[in-house]
C-alpha cells in the first residue's frame, strides 16, 4: 500500500554549485521518472529568506517577524509531496534529486490527526 510523504529540501541559502544545465538535466530526469512512476503530486521551490515571515502566536499575541533566524546555515530551499510504497522506496527515490548532490533532504510520512484516526 502506498503512503505519501512530505520531502523538504534543505540546501546551501547561495545555491548549488551544480551548473546550471547539469542542474536542471537532473531535476528534469528526476521529474520524468517521478511523473512516470505517479509518485510526484505537488511540489515547488521556495523564495530566499529574505521574502519570508515567521508567524507565532504568544500570551494571546500574534508575532510577524522577518524569515528565519539568521544563523541558520541551510535554508528551506522547496518540498514535493510523493507517494512511494516505503520511506526506503521514497529515499531511494529522492536520492536522485538535485538537492541530495549539494543539500539534504528530509522525508516525513504524512499521518492522520489523532481525531482522524479509525
Amino acid at each position: 500500500m502506498s503512503s505519501k510523504y512530505l520531502v523538504i529540501h534543505m540546501s546551501d541559502p547561495t545555491g548549488t554549485e551544480l551548473p546550471q544545465d547539469e542542474d536542471q538535466a537532473i531535476l528534469e530526469r528526476w521529474a520524468a521518472e517521478g511523473n512516470t512512476a505517479g509518485r510526484l503530486e505537488m511540489g515547488a521551490p521556495v523564495a530566499g529568506a529574505e521574502q519570508a515571515k515567521s508567524v507565532a502566536v504568544r500570551g494571546g499575541q500574534t508575532l510577524i517577524t522577518d524569515g528565519p533566524f539568521p544563523e541558520f546555515k541551510e535554508w528551506f530551499a522547496g518540498y514535493d509531496l510523493i507517494t512511494a510504497d516505503s520511506i526506503d522506496e521514497a529515499a531511494e527515490f529522492m536520492a536522485k534529486h538535485p538537492v541530495a548532490i549539494n543539500g539534504r533532504i528530509y522525508i516525513l510520512p504524512l499521518v492522520k490527526l489523532p481525531w482522524e484516526r479509525d
